[in-house]
């Protein structure tokens, strides 16, 4: 028991040197890769500084895309290295496995094809700068943000929180709502009684009225587009129009112009329609009259 008390105390003093070798190596191997990958983006990034505001956010977000992509592989690549070093240092002849690699690629590629099908749809994806980080997207019908695009997968967080994964390959469809700009479509429905004259300019009014708004003045693109009469419902007309936004602001400025022109339709008595309900009693009915046999 002594004895093998003893050979486990040379063992761990024997490996130590090793163990801290490796992870030294890993330490700095890994560190390095961020710092360097944050001093090329901030040269990058030094060096739009020429563009405008808008394409500079658009930039930065490729930027922060390829820069997490970069990281991932070079990532794989210094595991891959810590684990032939582990292996050399255990006593095993990394020289067969290196050899057999080719065998054993062959026969993991015929069970790895859907793995590589994802890296190189993802990489079409990051290089045709189809969506970034930061954008919100809706894929395969599921709207979020996207919070990271890795090798083979993309995330995707939903307003309530909720996080999707998807697989590069598996992404049938994409729809990028915040590239290079954005915009929100109004609907308005008002009754049929209204000047649709006076409708559209008291639209027009408000939206002039957003544009000049303080918190919201940098960050609509065009004044507002009232786009006429969209259809005739049951019991409304539509009128469509829209405001261009910055990407991902529409929603807020959205929110704002429905509230002030609900407010503006009230002072100048615009009707917005809704389901109204009539409830009929019956007049009263006359009693019934039963005949006499005996007459």
């Amino acid at each position: 028991m002594i004895a093998n008390l003893e050979e486990y105390k040379l063992l761990f003093f024997d490996l130590l040197p090793q163990v801290i070798t490796i992870s030294i190596f890993a330490f700095v191997a890994f560190k390095a890769v961020r710092i360097l990958a944050k001093f090329i983006q901030k040269i990058v990034l030094k060096n739009a500084d020429k563009i405008s505001h808008e394409e500079r956010t658009e930039f930065e977000k490729r930027v922060s895309t390829i820069k997490g992509i970069l990281i991932a592989i070079f990532d794989t690549f210094i595991w891959a290295v810590i684990i032939f070093f582990v292996l050399e240092k255990a006593g095993i002849d990394v020289r067969p496995l290196l050899a057999g690699a080719g065998i054993v690629g062959l026969a993991v590629g015929f069970g790895a094809q859907e793995l590589v099908r994802d890296i190189i749809s993802g990489m079409f994806m990051i290089f045709e700068n189809q969506i970034r980080k930061r954008d919100i997207a809706i894929i395969n019908g599921t709207t979020g943000q996207v919070e990271n695009i890795g090798l083979r997968t993309i995330t995707l967080r939903d307003v309530s929180g909720v996080v999707h994964i998807f697989q590069h390959g598996k992404i049938n469809s994409l729809s990028n709502m915040t590239k290079d700009w954005s915009a929100i479509v109004f609907e308005i429905g008002v009754a049929y009684k209204e000047n649709l004259n006076k409708v559209m300019d008291v639209m027009k009014a408000v939206g002039d009225e957003l544009a000049k708004d303080k918190k919201f003045k940098n960050d609509i693109i065009e004044p507002i587009e009232i786009m006429g009469v969209e259809k005739f419902e049951d019991s409304s007309i539509i009128i469509k129009a829209r405001i261009k936004t910055k990407p991902s602001i529409q929603w807020d400025i959205g929110r704002e112009y429905r509230k002030n022109l609900k407010e503006a339709f009230d002072a100048n008595r615009i009707e917005i329609p809704f389901p109204h309900m009539s409830l009929y009693w019956g007049s009263t009915s006359e009693p019934f009259q039963i005949l006499n046999n005996k007459e």
